[in-house]
């Protein structure tokens, strides 16, 4: 979390009204619901909501990156004063990786398992700058050090399967930094990785934004995660956010009965409390 002042800027991120229609055979899972937020220059947005709620929608759908049968619209999805409705597919490519990076929940999964480390890396600057590979080499051993990668020159030349969970997200980390994006969309980036390995993976997110002054949109359903993190946050619940604010308001004061159930439910340090729970079940997002 970024302890100075909350950033003013123009939003380097403003959606309106997003929605994600999905065809399934008993008629359309409506999987995101007339969405708003935007996303501030240099702060870290968490959205934050159960599994299944529509966090890992939304960011496919700010990549451009829905499956075939989606059906994405919005009244506005503006990000550094393009328009992402409107961008053709090449377009959308130049900008993935460039300006624009995610890192996936699975790194082992996202990284092609027949290519070295090395060769990954380099193709995303080859491919959106004009370089040599040489250049490239360079640039993707001085970000596996500054992500904390001891002897970079050997893991360049390494396949993804000789590296533990950890330091694929590592990897995975410094290969979204090749292009130096203004906005980094993280999905559960500390999912598949032990605690110890998840802290210093949030330690190391926050340095390099710190680093290379880049926004970070973290989604996760993990409330210390947010705590640790968010300068601002929204809550999802069944396709909708239902709650957004400055991460201190909205953990000493929520204001929906959702987010206070969430709370309630987020275990403590010490002391015999019993863990709440939200009563009720998830209303169906399938409909006409």
């Amino acid at each position: 979390m970024d302890m100075s002042a909350p950033p003013t800027d123009r939003p380097i991120l403003s959606v309106e009204g997003m929605c994600v229609d999905l065809a399934v055979p008993s008629g359309q899972l409506h999987a995101v619901r007339g969405v708003d937020f935007s996303v501030n220059p240099r702060e870290t947005f968490c959205i934050v909501g159960e599994s299944g709620c529509g966090k890992t929608m939304t960011s496919l759908a700010l990549m451009r990156l829905l499956p075939a049968s989606a059906r994405l619209s919005a009244t506005r999805m503006e990000f550094d004063g393009l328009d992402l409705l409107t961008l053709g597919a090449r377009e959308m490519s130049a900008l993935r990786g460039d300006r624009l990076g995610m890192i996936f929940q699975d790194p082992m999964t996202s990284l092609n398992p027949v290519y070295t480390i090395g060769d990954q890396m380099e193709e995303v600057y080859l491919r959106h700058r004009v370089a040599t590979r040489k250049e490239a080499r360079e640039r993707a051993e001085y970000l596996l050090q500054r992500v904390g990668i001891m002897s970079p020159e050997l893991r360049l030349r390494q396949f993804p399967h000789q590296l533990s969970g950890g330091l694929r997200q590592r990897v995975m980390i410094a290969m979204t930094l090749m292009c130096e994006p203004r906005l980094i969309i993280a999905d559960e980036p500390t999912t598949a990785l032990d605690v110890t390995v998840q802290v210093q993976i949030l330690q190391l997110l926050a340095r390099l934004q710190q680093e290379f002054g880049m926004a970070i949109i973290l989604i996760t359903h993990n409330l210390g995660i947010v705590a640790r993190m968010a300068d601002r946050l929204a809550v999802m619940y069944a396709g909708k956010i239902i709650e957004t604010g400055g991460a201190v308001e909205v953990f000493t004061n929520p204001q929906h009965p959702y987010t206070r159930g969430l709370l309630r439910c987020m275990p403590g340090y010490g002391g015999d409390r019993r863990l709440g729970s939200i009563p009720g079940l998830v209303p169906s997002l399938i409909g006409e």
